[in-house]
């Protein structure tokens, strides 16, 4: 899709006025989607102009129809139909921020069953206009692999949170000719709601675009439907002519020709005793007239229809300010009619006659002198049916509140029976998640188990020895010693090892507080014959020399010892239970001789043992 140079040129409007027509004309070069990205990614203020022409049509069409209600279906004031454009982006965005649907940065994303993202309202627009809406990137992809969770619907999408969280970080600007903002998207929509260089549809339907900025401006000096209308004379003013208009001219040029009014026998009155003066019953109404007591009659007699106005005045304005009261006290009728028959009750006490003379040199009324009603239940009819029409305009209010909240709540069911349905399908992705997590950590124990026997079979194997001779290093031995003592851990044993590859199998065990004879003073070590895997093959009872070695670490002296097996002694006998009892040296050495500094064996807290078996 192209634009032509001359309509490129069509499309420069005045940033502070635009008619209806220009608008109905731009509409109809963007009738699509297609069209709106294509205005979108080349021409960023004209997607903005696309987007208000759509509220002033819809203004234009409310003003036409009258007070019905126009089921809107245009986007709301500067705000994008779909996704976010990418335009308005730093950087040019990932992928996965993108709607399937539109290409646009994703606005309030939702991912279906078949992993793709939509913008909310993208994804509603396809659903409403399809009767099977099917994912376009599913068909675009493969379309052999189109399955029951690439059908579209609103109520098997979900809200995808984490992408909305990363779009909302995004760096943004914006597009606004002449706006030099920049910040983040998830404050992208309060800036379009405050842009000073927006253009917006006047709100009282002019049909006129302006810059936000100059909105003031135009409702004050341009708008043809911005009008006051004045409570005293009824008249439609603009906003200029009303700061300007004064609809009691002519009532002020009465007064003032009344007030010049100065008789000649009152200059007498000044050159002789002073007369008291008094002023008009009608100054409670705006009547500045003073004067003795036989002038203010004059007066009133002559000036009955300067009077009726300031009358007729007080009693629209005290009229107005009723309805204002009424008001704001939200209809309450007794207090009205209060205020009216007061305001009754002082014009009645005034007692202006019906009819008066027209004295020579004295004001005379130029108006119909005609007598002020008092009836009553008139005034009070008024009132009332003021008070009814504020009340039914009120009601009517409510009702149009009342249906907007019902649809409100209408749509907040649905919302949350969607709610409810994703949240049991999540129930039951959870269970079966668990399920799996069960299986696998049952497979993990099994596996822990079988590590620990290879990691005990490895180190029984590092240190298993084959040839008769062992080497066993013994750590901690002064904490060892002290358990020993304390009868917490009385012996220890050394690991197995064999006197030949398939020879006997033996131990050791050591008493470092000694054992029997040797408790509390001597060292005491034992061998021990172990069942082995092959007894079967060796001749019984064990016949081999045993010799124990406790190694001077600083290789001076060691100490020595060795045994022949006794072989009646069921310690050589070939092992009925896993080992048989112990046999060895009880006083194998002296604990003060295994402290002693002279000698290194205990160094660093450690000792080591030999044990050799000799195999002929």
């Amino acid at each position: 899709m192209q634009f032509k140079t001359t309509e490129r040129r069509k499309f420069r409007i005045q940033p502070d006025k635009v008619h209806l027509p220009a608008l109905t004309w731009a509409l109809a070069r963007i009738p699509s989607i297609q069209a709106f990205q294509y205005v979108e990614r080349r021409q960023p203020w004209l997607m903005q102009f696309s987007i208000l022409v759509l509220s002033s049509l819809q203004m234009a069409e409310k003003a036409s129809r009258g007070t019905q209600d126009i089921p809107s279906s245009s986007p709301d004031e500067n705000e994008f139909p779909f996704g976010y454009p990418t335009s308005i982006c730093e950087d040019v965005p990932e992928q996965k921020y993108l709607c399937s649907n539109c290409n646009n940065v994703l606005k309030k994303a939702l991912q279906t069953l078949c992993g793709h993202r939509y913008c909310s309202a993208c994804l509603s627009w396809i659903v409403r206009n399809n009767k099977n809406p099917v994912c376009q990137k599913c068909k675009e992809e493969d379309p052999s692999t189109l399955s029951e969770g690439s059908l579209l619907a609103e109520e098997r999408a979900f809200g995808d949170a984490a992408i909305n969280k990363e779009i909302s970080e995004l760096r943004v600007h914006c597009v606004t000719l002449g706006c030099s903002w920049c910040g983040t998207m998830k404050n992208f929509e309060e800036h379009q709601i405050l842009c000073e260089y927006a253009l917006i549809p006047c709100h009282t339907g002019c049909g006129h675009v302006v810059m936000r900025k100059k909105l003031a401006d135009h409702l004050e000096n341009g708008c043809v439907n911005n009008v006051t209308v004045c409570h005293k004379c009824k008249q439609s003013l603009s906003s200029s002519e009303y700061q300007e208009h004064s609809c009691e001219d002519n009532l002020y040029r009465e007064q003032k020709h009344v007030q010049a009014e100065t008789p000649s026998d009152e200059k007498q009155n000044h050159s002789g005793l002073s007369v008291s003066m008094d002023g008009c019953r009608f100054s409670e109404v705006g009547c500045s007239f003073g004067g003795s007591k036989e002038k203010i009659k004059e007066h009133e007699k002559a000036a009955v229809g300067t009077h009726m106005l300031l009358l007729l005045q007080y009693i629209k304005q005290l009229k107005a300010n009723l309805c204002t009261v009424s008001k704001a006290a939200n209809g309450f009728i007794s207090q009205t009619e209060l205020n009216v028959n007061g305001a009754e009750k002082s014009i009645s006490e005034l007692c202006i006659p019906g009819s008066l003379k027209v004295n020579g040199d004295l004001e005379v009324d130029c108006l119909t002198r005609t007598s002020v009603p008092r009836d009553e239940s008139t005034v009070q009819q008024l009132v009332r049916e003021k008070v009814i029409s504020e009340l039914e305009n009120k009601l009517h209010v409510f009702e149009n509140i009342v249906a907007v909240l019902n649809k409100e709540v209408e749509t907040s069911n649905l919302e949350i029976t969607a709610f409810r349905r994703q949240s049991e399908l999540d129930q039951n992705v959870i269970r079966g998640l668990e399920l799996k997590i069960a299986e696998l950590h049952h497979c993990l124990t099994q596996k822990d188990a079988g590590l620990s026997r290879l990691h005990k079979s490895l180190l029984f194997s590092e240190q298993t020895s084959y040839d008769g001779v062992f080497l066993w290093k013994i750590t901690d031995v002064n904490q060892k010693l002290q358990d020993s003592v304390t009868g917490r851990v009385v012996s220890l044993y050394s690991p197995a090892f064999y006197t030949a590859k398939y020879g006997y199998k033996v131990c050791l065990r050591i008493y470092l507080n000694g054992d029997g004879m040797g408790k509390g003073t001597h060292v005491s070590l034992f061998f021990v014959v172990m069942k082995g895997d092959y007894d079967a093959l060796l001749p019984w009872p064990f016949r081999h020399k045993v010799t124990f070695m406790l190694l001077d670490q600083n290789n001076r002296e060691h100490i020595i010892d060795a045994f022949r097996p006794d072989l009646a002694s069921a310690s050589f006998q070939r092992p009925v239970n896993d080992m048989n009892v112990a046999s060895g040296c009880p006083t194998f050495l002296p604990l003060t001789k295994l402290q002693s500094p002279k000698h290194a064996y205990v160094k660093e807290d450690t000792l080591f043992l030999k044990c050799i078996i000799d195999a002929n």
